[in-house]
């Protein structure tokens, strides 16, 4: 008797611990998405604390050339196709299939996903591929990163080239902005870059050692090992040439899905692919900041690039609010989409997938 009651108070216990955990990552997952809005929403509320929001509807009425913004669209939606294109073919290497409908809805869902919770959309749409087609969350989790590495690197290389054909842009962005970086690297004595490379040295040898520990654990280790599949997994993939295709199409999409509106204004409808690459440059920058879609850096980089570029502070509000709100809108009713779409797609039956 007194073995049972032992035995149930441990159980109890333990429930306790357990939902005490579920609150606490509860709690700092809303903190998560409250700092993320109150961020966003802070710096919206200091961009346009004078503006005049009536004249938005005559403008949009008016003065806005719909014929490009609806141009703009299938580059919208293209994009994300493009990327769930990708995944499919970035997942066979591993032994991982997937349909590709199932593969396209996912990404439409995880963009609009993320607007709600910042980054969440990554592990949803591996979710999803999990619940649909069997496909091993770890595995797939370890392709979204090795997509993410390539696309870094790719808008790396083009950051480049655009700082080079447009230095003197940049440089007035960082003087208006308060952001010089030489006056950054100048407050940097040699005793500072020797602490910061022995600080980042023993954050990366802490970091493994801390792996080597939790690899005891069969969970975690095959958590780890999936993950490792998915990132080589792009060294494996049977049509390299289509999967480059692909990534390459799916920035150009991205591109001529904001460029396209430009003309739907008579401020920027003049600007050139210049000041397109730099403005679109800088906004994707923007967005690693984690507020939902971006909402409040981008605003702020794009207004403040397209004013250096000599269109009126006021013209730069209209174009960035309404642009940013439309395209918003497209990534809802396109994960509106995914979801009805997967919701009339039959499951596979397979038990073997972790």
């Amino acid at each position: 008797m007194e073995k049972n009651n032992n035995f149930f108070a441990i159980k109890a216990i333990s429930s306790i611990f357990v939902i005490e955990m579920e609150k606490r990552k509860a709690i700092n997952s809303s903190l998560k998405v409250a700092l993320s809005l109150c961020l966003g929403g802070a710096i919206l509320y200091w961009m346009y604390r004078d503006f005049d929001f009536q004249r938005v509807e005559y403008v949009m009425l008016h003065e806005m050339n719909w014929t490009w913004m609806l141009l703009s669209f299938p580059f919208g939606i293209l994009a994300q196709a493009f990327r769930g294109w990708r995944w499919k073919l970035a997942l066979e290497p591993i032994g991982e299939h997937t349909r590709s409908s199932v593969a396209v809805n996912s990404i439409f869902l995880s963009y609009a996903a993320s607007l709600i919770v910042p980054r969440i959309g990554e592990f949803a749409r591996c979710g999803v591929l999990k619940r649909w087609d069997g496909v091993s969350f770890p595995k797939s989790l370890g392709t979204v990163v090795t997509e993410r590495a390539i696309d870094s690197l790719l808008v790396l290389i083009i950051i480049g080239i655009t700082l080079l054909s447009q230095f003197a842009v940049f440089d007035k962005f960082f003087q208006s902005t308060g952001t010089r970086v030489d006056e950054i690297l100048r407050g940097f004595t040699s005793t500072g870059w020797i602490v910061t490379a022995i600080c980042a040295i023993a954050v990366l040898i802490l970091a493994y050692f801390l792996l080597r520990k939790l690899s005891i654990y069969n969970k975690v280790k095959d958590l780890f090992v999936g993950l490792l599949q998915g990132v080589l997994s792009v060294r494996y993939v049977k049509n390299a040439p289509l999967y480059v295709f692909f990534t390459l199409a799916i920035w150009a999409s991205y591109f001529f899905h904001y460029y396209l509106t430009f003309f739907c204004f008579e401020s920027t409808s003049g600007l050139g692919l210049d000041c397109a690459m730099v403005t679109f440059i800088v906004g994707s920058i923007a967005v690693i900041v984690p507020t939902p879609n971006g909402a409040g850096p981008w605003h702020f980089a794009v207004k403040t690039m397209l004013i250096l570029y000599g269109v009126a502070s006021n013209e730069a509000l209209f174009f960035v609010l309404i642009v940013h709100s439309i395209q918003t809108l497209l990534v809802v009713l396109l994960g509106l989409y995914g979801w009805t779409a997967l919701n009339f797609t039959s499951k596979k039956r397979n038990s073997e997938n972790v």
